[in-house]
């Protein structure tokens, strides 16, 4: 159990969140999951979820996904 998530400690975390996105971003694109984490770790979305303020740690992976597809859009 990790405890409270902090700024030092938050990369535990997103390794499982972000490889579920790279299943789902591959699946949709038709890119390999090497492909799709590259894009997922230069995105917007990412950005935001590495910082432990945003709170976006809280999201699931399908709710992280779903803002990675809205933030392409915009």
């Amino acid at each position: 159990m990790i405890g409270q998530i902090t700024d030092k400690n938050i990369y535990l975390i997103l390794p499982g969140k972000v490889s579920k996105m790279a299943m789902m971003y591959a699946a949709d694109f038709g890119v390999s999951i090497k492909e799709a984490l590259k894009r997922i770790y230069k995105s917007a979305t990412y950005k935001a979820l590495e910082k432990e303020e945003t709170k976006l740690w809280h999201l699931g992976p399908v709710a992280l996904y779903q803002m990675l597809l809205d933030n392409a859009e915009s």
